[in-house]
């Protein structure tokens, strides 16, 4: 276990703690219910848990509904009108709910609540526009990834079909209400790489009508021309979730992405993804993740996949693996954080040494991952010219942020 004064002076290291041991909920939480955003499974596959911001302004993710949870050191109480982190018996932290906006209770022109089409992940919104992944329904038995949860969610916390119009609406109340700068779009693999076809309808009309920030996480289609489109079409960032970098343990993991795409397909659309930073607008920036799963293969095997990653000129995305409740994998143990630390040091190491633009868009806050930005405190070394290059960029890039924003109509203020 860590100790309490390491916890509380790096808020990067509590936040990975809780990923891997949850949190109890005390009884003062449970009798009155929990507010902020409710317990939903998110669009990922990957989360379940309470949405919160850390000391230091970390967004997270807490599990409190599976097994390991129970058995966590974290007590999370209400105490008055706050909550407070207790660890291991000792009052660790204040903890504040992320906020629950008005449009989380409203519904769509069609009458569908607006949380089955978009949920807030931190401060973005993530939308799963499609039916539910075909490796969860494939015959003679399914071939979903053994960790993940999507076909669990569509139907129970998710809708399985949303409308354009739909999704339009809920943008533009998440933008109004929460003031998003950006939305994620997820899709599983379908027969025929339709996932593409699906999304592009959307995404054509909210960068039209928007003006915001998107971002498509799919398998990798099998013409990477298909990607200049999307650089063309105003998209800012693709992610391939290819999750194992071991090449037996990721067979073993994800049968079904191994047998239709296979590693190499991934990492070839990683590659060719990457060099397409200088090649569309210059108006829209463009960046390219490949998006890993610590816990389920060695810590040496993850930093061997991020260094990968930004040799090429992506940037990493490291999630920690979670057994949630139905899946496959939910009697595993989730991770050990100490054996974490090297992993997600080396992920922010790698970044800075690579020169890539991580935490220059604005208002961007991932409560499912620790962000590369977020990992400074635990690495050894500092970039002090990279960190005046990185600031500089991303004051220029909210300014044109602002200024292409106000061609469209602007967000009322945040209460």
């Amino acid at each position: 276990m860590f100790a309490a004064d390491a916890l509380r002076e790096t808020p990067a290291l509590l936040k990975l703690d809780l990923y891997c041991k949850g949190a109890r909920l005390d009884a003062s939480c449970t009798e009155g219910g929990i507010a902020g955003r409710g317990l939903l499974r998110t669009r990922a596959g990957l989360g379940s848990g309470l949405e919160a911001v850390l000391p230091g302004g970390l967004w997270t993710n807490i599990p409190v509904l599976e097994p390991f949870a129970q058995r966590s050191p974290y007590t999370i109480r209400r105490e008055g009108d706050g909550l407070w982190l207790d660890y291991a018996g000792e009052r660790l932290a204040a903890l504040t709910l992320s906020p629950r906006p008005a449009w989380y209770d409203a519904q769509t022109g069609s009458g569908k609540p607006m949380t089955r089409v978009g949920t807030l992940q931190g401060t973005y919104l993530g939308v799963y526009p499609a039916k539910v992944c075909d490796y969860w329904v494939e015959q003679p038995e399914k071939t979903n990834c053994h960790f993940c949860s999507v076909g669990l969610n569509l139907g129970v916390d998710d809708a399985s079909e949303k409308s354009v119009e739909e999704v339009l609406e809920v943008v533009r109340a998440a933008r109004r209400e929460s003031g998003i700068t950006y939305v994620d779009f997820n899709t599983g693999h379908y027969e025929g790489d339709t996932y593409l076809d699906i999304l592009e309808p959307y995404l054509r009309r909210i960068k039209q009508e928007t003006g915001l920030l998107l971002g498509v996480q799919t398998p990798p289609h099998h013409d990477l021309k298909r990607y200049d489109h999307l650089r063309a079409l105003g998209v800012n960032r693709v992610s391939f979730c290819f999750e194992i970098f071991d090449r037996a343990r990721f067979r073993e993991v994800c049968p079904g992405k191994d047998a239709h795409y296979g590693l190499d397909r991934y990492l070839d659309a990683i590659r060719y993804c990457a060099t397409l930073s200088s090649k569309g607008p210059s108006s829209e920036p463009w960046v390219t993740n490949g998006e890993i799963i610590a816990g389920l293969e060695p810590p040496e095997s993850s930093i061997r996949a991020i260094n990968w990653i930004t040799k090429v000129g992506a940037i990493p995305t490291v999630c920690v693996f979670r057994p949630l409740r139905g899946t496959d994998y939910e009697d595993l143990d989730p991770p050990d954080a100490e054996a974490l630390v090297p992993v997600f040091a080396r992920l922010y190491d790698a970044c800075m040494l690579a020169g890539l633009p991580i935490g220059c868009a604005p208002n961007i806050h991932v409560s499912l991952v620790l962000l590369p930005e977020e990992c400074a405190s635990l690495s050894s070394r500092r970039y002090y010219l990279q960190s005046l290059k990185l600031a500089a960029m991303k004051t220029v890039f909210g300014a044109q942020y602002r200024r292409r924003l106000r061609r469209h109509d602007p967000p009322a203020p945040r209460a």
